[in-house]
């Protein structure tokens, strides 16, 4: 015999290896009382005391998730069946998923539990009070010990004697032993396996039965290394679909062959008199939904289930019943009371649904915003044509070639609308405020502060910039700071349709300076365009380098962008916007695979300012990552390769879509090893310039100083979707539809619901704005990823109105000790002109000098800088129409097709030598003059050709002959003067290594 606990005043039974010593009533009560006291006065109280939080349930203790359905009893069951519960026609139901070990154990070999909670069932409970009722299932037909006295002397082998092995290996046991071996079965999903209640329970006086649940048209699915795949996979599966078992009842019809005090036999489902077939009578179903909603997954862990909580009609039958009954009400209170909380049986389902905002549905406008919260103004030299900049991420594609340029080819430059709306408490847009039913002022500001701001040299919020060259004062000559700031002035507007006497005029070194105008549509909204691309010097010198070229000023911006608003006569508090004036997009349709949406997204996130998703959606997420390195095939020799079409990664076609979308573990190591080639800073050999994506980074150094950061990566939140992604634990919301093309019809802005547009619009704006690599940028750059610059996500943070908007001065030099002070240029809010003032002056500088393949001895066209927004090669109009042209063979249309040029190949240098500075210059005077990347229609049902192509679309010519009518006179070309292009290829921008790549090196001594 075992020695007595004096701790816990616990008598042991005798030990493992005798004969039971119980075979009476008195016998099974004493065995339920050291059950329930093994369990949890030695088991779930010990693990408490010493600090489980939360406490924990003695057993099924790894929770998979909690789901909300309907037990629906079938309306034909026969008359012997309806009774009690199966008297009634619905119920609504939690359910509970677990497996019965430690919530840090693998899923692979446990034993499933699930437990259902009805409610709304009336009448008195066998124990508790209220509308509830439990049942209680495994995924195994039958226990392990036959009684109650059995598992108290196997409990006791293992709480007791600590010794499980002595009594399974003891030849006695060979039963149990082979039964807990065949638990340990692995199951693909908690919604795939089979249920037993195991126990009998009485249908009324007269019948008893048993229960179980059996998945009705549920796909196996297949299990996965992943600890938790159990609950992974019932997360996509419930977000995917809706599930269903059929409840079934078995009638004990022969009592020999049915016992009821042996939890170890199995009744035959043989037909009688040897047994009795399984009847359905009821289903579970459960409802699509999101399972890990906030809050879910704690108020399922809330929940007690006890098979006793049931009618009287139903009566849990034999000693493993009367077992359940008392261990189970024990270890509820001991985990309610440890956790504070009561344990009391909720009386509807509601009760335990998360808590729902009940003011979403509210049509009451407490508030407005304007939107985006950001708008984006690019300049152009047409002057009086402009288009909207996008407004939503799938914009509507622009094929002709008029939507980028006027009649005479001049580019158009893009105008940013901004439209208020009005939302209730909870945060939801209730409605557009306009002037057809609001009063509204608009206020706009525009500044350049770049030829009074500091140098750029390197992003200063990076390791790097310890070694690089000081970021001192630009025309540090100027005594006369004010002299460099081009302060273009406020200006309001409260009418509709006004189209002129709101420009932005400023003066440099005394001269003026136009940097936009304000406008206001029939509706009312705002419409900014910024300047012209005028960019001067007022000394004629020319330009000298990519970012800091002394007296020259251009003509990009940014500023504040307010308004007043009163709303049913009540004024109304409006969140503010800003806007900013950037280079053209010369690849309107393309987007870099990190944008600055995916960056401020991550710095929102990170900062608590917005929510993290619990998963990422294929389609919004995970897709856009892959898609966007496919899509800059039209714009990069090297991605079009790799990632283009008939390239092994065109991660566009259907083919692969198919394969990244599905979330079972059949593509969990393709998952894995795409996702393994992302660069992550962490992770050794970050500095390979084989890991995606091509892009160079804020670091970059030819040749390289071995920094992390010589190339770019995704956001920390991309990297962490990606993990998620490869587990499976995404929203597999993919359709063939989500894929289109980008010639196909987009959903224009005003036909999505008012909840959604003004997410749209944020996304829009920032989308087609780049995030990498920041040397500088092209429309902002690395003070966009401090917290301390937004009021909130995706909303930069405004400076106080007392405040001077030429705030430009902080000392003779930029670094880390001023830009981190509190009223510096990052957390002090900001001034118009303080967003653009640390971009390179003048930008066509900088445009020309962010190229492709520096280190041409690994590759001529990798890694790249901003080809989403300044090509490196396109498919020029000779090319596609060749493509089109099937009176040429195969051959020529497949190498037409392959052959890219080089976008800088049409910058005029009239006659001045292939210089990087004849190049930088040509390119102030004739930026309007390259090519648009635009969408085409490709070859249909050809499948030697894609159906969708980009084009590089040149202006007219002098003359006024459009260059499509050039190319149809070029068609005489052939495969020899292909190959000799080729031959030629990259002759005038391939310039070698830049200034804007090499001067580290150079100002270092290496």
């Amino acid at each position: 015999m075992a020695k007595k606990s004096k701790k816990n005043s616990i008598k042991t039974p005798a030990t493992a290896n005798n004969v039971p010593c119980w075979s009476n009533d008195k016998d099974v009560e004493l065995a339920c009382q050291r059950l329930t006291e093994m369990f949890v006065g030695l088991g779930q109280v010990p693990r408490i005391d010493k600090g489980q939080q939360p406490a924990q349930r003695a057993v099924f203790r790894k929770q998979h998730g909690i789901a909300y359905g309907h037990f629906i009893i079938n309306p034909d069951i026969d008359p012997q069946f309806q009774v009690g519960i199966f008297a009634g026609k619905e119920y609504e139901c939690a359910v509970r998923f677990s497996s019965d070990t430690l919530p840090s154990s693998p899923d692979l070999h446990t034993t499933l539990g699930l437990a259902v909670k009805l409610f709304g069932v009336d009448g008195p409970k066998l124990i508790g009070e209220g509308e509830t009722a439990d049942f209680i299932f495994q995924n195994m037909d039958r226990f392990f010990t036959k009684d109650a006295q059995q598992m108290c002397q196997f409990t006791t082998a293992g709480v007791i004697d600590k010794n499980y092995d002595a009594y399974l290996n003891n030849p006695k046991h060979i039963q149990t032993a082979n039964i807990l071996q065949a638990m340990q079965k692995v199951e693909a999903s908690c919604l795939s396996a089979n249920y037993w209640a195991i126990l009998p329970f009485k249908l009324g006086e007269q019948q008893i039965v048993k229960y179980r649940l059996v998945p009705e048209d549920s796909e196996l699915g297949a299990p996965s290394v992943d600890n938790n795949y159990l609950a992974l996979d019932l997360q996509q599966r419930l977000r995917q679909s809706s599930a269903t078992f059929r409840f079934e009842v078995q009638l004990r019809t022969n009592p020999k062959t049915m016992p009821l005090d042996d939890a170890q036999a199995v009744w035959s489902c043989e037909a009688a008199p040897e047994g009795s077939p399984f009847v359905c009578i009821a289903r579970l179903h459960l409802a699509q939904q999101n399972i890990t909603a906030i809050g879910q997954a704690e108020l399922g862990d809330n929940l007690a289930f006890n098979i006793w909580r049931t009618l009287a009609a139903h009566e849990p039958l034999g000693s493993i019943a009367l077992a359940r009954k008392s261990a189970y009400a024990a270890s509820a209170h001991a985990r309610h009371t440890a956790n504070g909380q009561q344990l009391q049986e909720p009386k509807q389902l509601s009760e335990f649904k998360p808590l729902q905002d009940q003011d979403t549905d509210s049509e009451c406008i407490v508030y407005a915003g304007i939107y985006p919260p950001i708008g984006v103004m690019r300049v152009g030299n047409s002057k009086k044509d402009y288009f909207i900049g996008p407004q939503q991420p799938q914009p509507i594609a622009h094929t002709d070639e008029h939507s980028y340029r006027d009649q005479t080819g001049a580019l158009k430059r893009q105008a940013a609308e901004f439209r208020i709306y009005g939302f209730n408490a909870a945060g939801k847009a209730i409605k557009e405020l306009t002037l057809d039913n609001a009063e509204i002022t608009w206020h706009a500001e525009l500044a350049n502060q770049k030829a009074s701001w500091y140098e750029f040299q390197i992003a200063l919020d990076i390791p790097e910039a310890a070694d690089a060259p000081p970021s001192l004062l630009r025309n540090n000559n100027i005594a006369d700071r004010s002299k460099l700031l081009i302060k273009g002035g406020k200006h309001s507007i409260s009418r509709k349709n006004v189209k002129s006497k709101h420009e932005f005029i400023g003066q440099f070194m005394d001269q003026d300076v136009y940097l936009g105008e304000m406008h206001s549509d029939q509706y009312g909204r705002l419409l900014m365009l910024g300047g012209h691309g005028v960019s001067r010097n007022i000394n004629g010198d020319i330009a000298i380098t990519f970012a800091n070229n002394e007296g020259w000023y251009d003509d990009t911006s940014d500023g504040p962008i307010t308004a007043e608003v009163v709303y049913q006569g009540v004024s109304l508090r409006v969140e503010p916007a800003w806007v900013i004036c950037a280079p053209p997009d010369y690849a309107p349709m393309q987007k870099s695979v990190r944008t600055m949406w995916d960056l401020m997204r991550d710095v929102a996130v990170d900062a608590g300012m917005l929510a993290r998703p619990q998963r990422p959606s294929f389609s919004n997420d995970i897709q856009p990552i892959f898609a966007r390195m496919t899509d800059l095939q039209w714009v990069n020799d090297g991605f079009a390769g790799a990632f283009g079409w008939g390239g092994q990664f065109n991660y566009t076609t259907n083919e692969w879509l198919e394969k990244l979308s599905d979330p079972s573990p059949a593509y969990q190591e393709l998952r894995r090893t795409l996702s393994n080639n992302f660069r992550r800073f962490d992770v050794p050999g970050a500095q390979a310039p084989q890991l995606w994506p091509w892009l160079y980074g804020d670091a970059i150094s030819i040749p390289p100083t071995g920094s992390v950061r010589q190339h770019a990566t995704l956001s920390n939140l991309q990297l962490s979707f990606l993990e998620q992604w490869v587990k499976g634990d995404f929203i597999n919301d993919y359709t063939p539809q989500s894929a289109c093309p980008a010639h196909a019809n987009v959903t224009a802005l005003d036909d999505y619901p008012i909840a959604e547009q003004p997410e749209l619009l944020t996304r829009g704006a920032m989308e087609f704005c780049l995030a990498d690599a920041f040397h500088p940028g092209c429309e902002m750059t690395w003070p966009m990823r401090t917290a301390g610059m937004y009021m909130s996500a995706f909303r930069l943070k405004h400076a106080q109105a007392d405040l001077p908007s030429d705030r430009c001065y902080y000392g003779p030099v930029m670094n880390s000790d001023v830009y981190t002070l509190a009223q510096g240029p990052l957390f002090g809010g900001q001034v118009a002109g303080g967003i653009t003032r640390w971009m390179a002056i003048p930008w066509q500088t900088d445009t020309a000098s962010c190229r492709d393949g520096y280190s041409s001895e690994y590759d001529p066209f990798l890694p790249t800088f901003w080809p989403a927004r300044v090509p490196n090669q396109i498919m020029n109009q000779l090319r596609y129409q060749q493509v089109l042209d099937t009176s040429l063979s195969d051959n020529t249309r497949q190498q037409a097709f392959a052959y890219r040029t080089d976008w800088l190949d049409d910058l005029p240098l009239h006659g001045n030598p292939a210089t990087y500075t004849n190049q930088i210059n040509s390119m102030i005077d004739n930026f309007a003059k390259l090519a648009i990347v635009q969408p085409h229609i490709g070859v249909i049902d050809d499948a030697q050709f894609p159906s969708a192509m980009q084009v590089g679309i040149l202006p007219n010519n002098p003359q006024g002959e459009a260059q499509v009518n050039l190319v149809s006179k070029a068609m005489q070309h052939t495969k020899a003067t292909l190959s000799a292009e080729h031959a030629s290829h990259r002759s005038q921008s391939n310039l070698g290594v830049t200034e804007k790549a090499s001067r580290f090196h150079r100002n270092k001594g290496r």
